[in-house]
């Protein structure tokens, strides 16, 4: 694995390992966590409406917390591109860093040489720089995506 790859693992990691230990300080804290319905915030468990999805790109929120950045906060989502689908030309308001757990897909990042990238790699994408990703398979990708974003801001933006 090269360094990279495994300092983006190591991150990827360390964000989800946040996750977890925020939301079990915030229980113990008696304030809400990513799975407590709160008025006007998007509920883990349901696909997230302005997430630049497309027919073949699923976005599932499994998590939400506060960041120490101000005005940040990182969200866990499971993410699903079916077979032959496109996630489609987007932005997000901060950096995702994403794990994928099963199948192989093109990213395609502006500016970078188009990558495959298999069950077991890493990426990083930088704040609002324009991506897309194809599964080329017969399966379907999934992936667990960190998105350590601006808050009020939506998960992604489609882009030209």
């Amino acid at each position: 694995m090269s360094l990279i790859r495994r300092a983006s693992f190591s991150s990827l990691l360390c964000s989800s390992a946040f996750m977890l230990f925020s939301q079990s300080a915030l229980a113990q804290a008696g304030m809400p966590q990513a799975g407590t319905p709160q008025a006007g915030m998007p509920q883990p468990g349901a696909a997230q409406p302005g997430a630049a999805q497309t027919g073949g790109l699923s976005r599932t929120m499994v998590g939400k917390a506060d960041v120490s950045v101000p005005g940040r906060e990182a969200v866990v989502a499971k993410v699903e591109v079916a077979p032959g689908s496109r996630a489609g030309r987007h932005t997000h308001p901060g950096d995702e860093i994403s794990y994928i757990s099963e199948g192989e897909v093109d990213l395609l990042i502006d500016g970078q040489p188009p990558r495959t990238l298999k069950a077991g790699e890493s990426f990083v994408v930088p704040a609002g720089v324009i991506h897309d990703a194809h599964n080329a398979s017969n399966g379907t990708v999934k992936l667990i995506g960190v998105y350590v974003v601006e808050k009020g801001k939506p998960l992604a933006t489609p882009a030209p």
